[in-house]
């Protein structure tokens, strides 16, 4: 079997039709973000059938995100020599039975292990899928491509969870979980009737992967994304207790400013794969910036509904970084790309751990709920600090060469 070059990215023949295995791509990505956002929504429906209070159940939540700090590097190590179209469907095989085993758990202790295994796949199935959809553009074209696959994450914000929901309200809880190993079984067809079949790398060996770990430039980017993504998380935790506390809006407007977070995170995906095709740095630094702008803005917009909406919109936008970082690590990573891509989502769900911790803390001072925002600039700033310390490497060391 013919063998990929160390550190090889883009395929030597590209796919004849690379929307539609994008499209395929994307489709897992739906399913992940689906049952990602839509657990914390059907939360008070399972807590109450395994009777357990609100704030146990919350732990389900941290479970899953545990899975994805854990599944990501491991997997990346482990199954470093697989071919990756069979990585992408075993990834969902396994992702679409934990969720299934999520709508069967007869009680909170099952429940917290199946939604554990449910998270081992993600972070490794956005890394594989995001080197597959780079593989078969060209090579300016590859952070647009790896937006496409990521807007299934954001359209599973706008109407995913919302289905999802609604069928935890109407069926009951286990139909949301029963709908994502639908979604999952069916990324598994598209995957294994249109994803390119690549040759395996015979060169790789978990040292390899773990290579990544010996550089700068790797952990920088990290650092990026696991501290300036705290920010959203800190604000988008919240959004709901604003809107109802400080906002003084109806328990039914809520919905609709959340689904306007998620129409922002579909503009800023597709904008920021376009920069980063055009100029990946700058354009991380200044999706910093725009996103510390906003978050400042936040506090003092909360006490206006169209202020508001507008602003949570805004900071949506803010999560298009995410395709920026996939795309630098694949610059930076050398011959350990897999591990590199996997590691970006383990970075993205302890922002999603980090923001929402400092923000409870400070509501817990009795700071106002819209004040997250000043948290989420404090690590918007500090995510564009490590970006600016990265720009420096970075010239140091083209310098010296």
């Amino acid at each position: 079997m013919e063998s990929l070059a160390p550190g090889a990215v883009i395929d030597a023949a590209p796919a004849r039709r690379p929307g539609v295995v994008l499209f395929a791509l994307a489709m897992g990505s739906f399913a992940i973000g689906t049952t990602e956002f839509a657990t914390m929504s059907l939360l008070p429906y399972f807590s109450k059938d395994l009777h357990i209070d609100p704030a146990t159940a919350g732990h389900v939540i941290s479970a899953y995100a545990l899975g994805v700090v854990v599944g990501a590097p491991t997997i990346a190590v482990l199954a470093a020599r697989l071919s990756r179209k069979f990585l992408l469907i075993l990834l969902m095989l396994v992702f679409g039975l934990a969720n299934g085993l999520s709508a069967l758990a007869p009680d909170y202790h099952a429940m917290l292990l199946f939604r554990f295994l449910s998270g081992l796949p993600h972070g490794a199935y956005f890394g594989v899928a995001s080197l597959v959809g780079a593989s078969i553009v060209p090579v300016e074209k590859r952070a647009s491509a790896v937006a496409r696959i990521m807007l299934g994450l954001t359209i599973a914000t706008v109407i995913g969870v919302p289905a999802a929901n609604w069928m935890g309200q109407v069926i009951g809880w286990r139909a949301g979980f029963s709908l994502v190993a639908v979604l999952s079984a069916l990324t598994m067809l598209l995957v294994w009737l249109f994803a390119p079949k690549q040759p395996r790398d015979l060169d790789a060996h978990p040292m390899r992967e773990l290579g990544a770990l010996k550089r700068g430039q790797v952990w920088l980017t990290l650092g990026i994304g696991a501290i300036g993504f705290g920010g959203m998380f800190a604000v988008y935790t919240y959004v709901a207790s604003t809107l109802l506390h400080v906002t003084h809006v109806s328990a039914g407007f809520a919905p609709v400013v959340l689904c306007l977070f998620g129409l922002g995170m579909t503009v800023g995906t597709l904008f920021c794969g376009w920069a980063a095709d055009k100029a990946q740095m700058p354009s991380i630094g200044l999706c910093l910036l725009w996103s510390a702008f906003w978050l400042g803005v936040y506090p003092f917009a909360a006490h206006n509904v169209w202020a508001v909406s507008m602003v949570v919109f805004m900071i949506g936008c803010g999560g298009g970084l995410g395709i920026m970082l996939q795309t630098r690590l694949m610059d930076v990573a050398g011959d350990a790309q897999t591990m590199a891509a996997a590691l970006n989502h383990s970075a993205f769900n302890f922002a999603n751990a980090l923001g929402p911790l400092l923000a409870g803390m400070v509501i817990a001072r009795g700071a106002d709920f819209n004040e997250t925002g000043f948290v989420g600039v404090a690590l918007a700033l500090g995510g564009f600090a490590i970006w600016v310390i990265a720009m420096l490497d970075d010239g140091r060391r083209k310098k010296g060469k």
